[in-house]
């Protein structure tokens, strides 16, 4: 009788294996037909192909982007990029990344733009495309997955958080807020040196000017993803740079426990700060404490955090120049696109959270988002300058006699 329910059981277990089997084998066979449709809507550029399908969302797909002669020694283009496309006529929140990311360069902790390029889909369609740096390792969001909800070693945690820290400062300093920092849009990019990811700042659609006038204020939106949102930004709509700051503890404070900031059934957060764990490190602690103050007056800046004895001694070559990461110039600009193909209703377009464009990795999903943005800046002196700098200039006046 046994060896009769055994056998039985080691049939029912074949025939479950072989259904499984199949439908995973459909899977696959659905996926690549419906990256093949993908790749021919869109149409592949002067330089480069597109490759497979990594990720989508409402603004358009990312694909991968191989170079068409990759041992071209005339080749602005790193081997492999990834490209986000959309028709034109939807394309204007991925042009608005690319307008602020032109005004970002010189960071080697903020994700690169390699340039924009038209292309024509299958039906005729203009295509706009972005080339973005590839990001190897994933995201930072895979690798605390990854943890199993124990965390990163602390090693990783600080190495990570200066990484993040250099690439806010050079944000904040140029005059803008990121307004949807979170694990999913920090990337991280191999390294030929040292076989280690370096983390970088992505998806900077959703990033707007700080201090903007005060009719711009007039109507407030809400940027980014709830979970992440700071106390003056759920109770006053305020999004400037120390919102930025208590989205970055939060992504800390993940990074250390493997878990979310809030429970998933807790939505806001605006009578209390995060909970922080005895078990992280006595600096840790502190420097967590520093990004989550209620008052963001009494948030501590980027620059301050990078001076937290938390980092003291961490190994990290950002110290050096930043520029020196930008060796290929300015960013190329293909088919001498401008701003002014993007429709005149952008600033109603704006969205209240995330488009959630999501990078398909196997099974998983990592989220991108996109939004609208407006940036400029002045010359003066020959520098470039954010208009929301202060400077001040000594200047002498003559007073006529008799007055």
């Amino acid at each position: 009788m046994d060896s009769v329910l055994k056998k039985g059981n080691e049939k029912k277990r074949s025939l479950i294996s072989s259904e499984s089997w199949v439908v995973n084998d459909e899977r696959k066979r659905r996926k690549q037909e419906h990256e093949v449709l993908e790749q021919s809507k869109y149409g592949d550029g002067m330089a480069w192909f597109r490759g497979c399908l990594i990720g989508k969302g409402c603004f358009g797909s990312v694909f991968l982007a191989n170079l068409k002669k990759p041992k071209s020694r005339y080749s602005s283009y790193p081997p492999i990029m990834a490209v986000k496309s959309a028709e034109v006529s939807v394309s204007s929140s991925i042009q608005n990344e690319r307008e602020v990311l032109n005004n970002l360069r010189g960071c080697r902790n903020v994700i690169r733009c390699f340039g924009e390029e038209i292309t024509t889909g299958e039906n005729g369609q203009m295509v706009y495309n972005l080339l973005l740096e590839y990001g190897s390792g994933g995201t930072l969001a895979d690798l605390i997955k990854k943890s199993g909800q124990n965390g990163l070693p602390e090693s990783d945690v600080k190495r990570h958080t200066r990484s993040i820290l250099h690439g806010l400062r050079h944000i904040h300093h140029n005059g803008y807020v990121h307004c949807d920092l979170k694990p999913e849009n920090i990337l991280l990019i191999g390294s030929s040196s040292n076989g280690d990811f370096t983390a970088k700042i992505g998806d900077l659609g959703l990033a707007k000017r700080a201090k903007q006038s005060k009719k711009s204020k007039v109507v407030r939106y809400q940027r980014g993803t709830p979970i992440y949102f700071s106390p003056e930004l759920q109770t006053d709509g305020v999004q400037e740079a120390p919102s930025d700051i208590w989205a970055f503890g939060c992504i800390v404070l993940e990074m250390f426990t493997g878990k979310p900031p809030w429970n998933s059934n807790m939505e806001t957060n605006n009578d209390e700060s995060p909970s922080i764990p005895s078990s992280i490190s006595r600096e840790g602690r502190s420097f967590l404490k520093s990004c989550f103050s209620r008052k963001a007056c009494f948030r501590w800046t980027a620059e301050m955090l990078l001076a937290h004895p938390f980092l003291e001694g961490v190994g990290d070559d950002d110290d050096e120049e930043d520029v020196k990461v930008e060796e290929l110039g300015e960013v190329l600009d293909i088919n001498g696109i401008c701003s002014s193909i993007m429709s005149d209703d952008d600033e109603m377009s704006m969205l209240s959270f995330s488009d959630g464009l999501s990078y398909f990795s196997e099974d998983e999903l990592h989220c991108w988002s996109e939004e609208d943005v407006s940036c400029f800046s002045v010359e003066e002196n020959g520098t470039t300058v954010p208009l929301n700098e202060v400077h001040q200039y000594p200047f002498t006046f003559s007073i006529s006699s008799g007055v």
